[in-house]
């Protein structure tokens, strides 16, 4: 993970609950790394993990910072084709996780601006 940078504080985990959803736009994004304390883990060892800082347009997000931080590899995986694509600011995501980490999976739905 050494060539991927070091995304900076604060950090904004996505932690969705089971079958729970979110829609985003994504405006910027960072693939980058950070250093977490997993739940599974009991909170108390940090790990260094991958994650994707999705920086998010403006309404998508009631609070600062305006963007989320995504840990799930599966989730990552799911996404990087999607954001490397030119235009992937002109779509909403639609993310929904099934089950609880570590073992989650999660679909994505994506949808043009301007459709529903």
């Amino acid at each position: 993970m050494a060539e991927l940078p070091w995304l900076q504080d604060p950090r904004e985990i996505l932690d969705l609950p089971d079958r729970g959803s979110i829609r985003l736009r994504v405006k910027g994004w960072v693939h980058g790394r950070m250093m977490i304390k997993p739940k599974r883990l009991g909170g108390d060892e940090e790990v260094e993990v991958q994650a994707l800082r999705l920086q998010l347009w403006e309404g998508y997000k009631a609070t600062p910072p305006f963007y989320y931080d995504v840990t799930a590899k599966t989730l990552i995986y799911q996404l990087m084709p999607i954001l490397q694509r030119p235009d992937y600011s002109m779509f909403e995501l639609g993310i929904t996780k099934y089950g609880v980490a570590p073992r989650a999976r999660f679909t994505v739905e994506v949808t043009p601006i301007g459709k529903t």
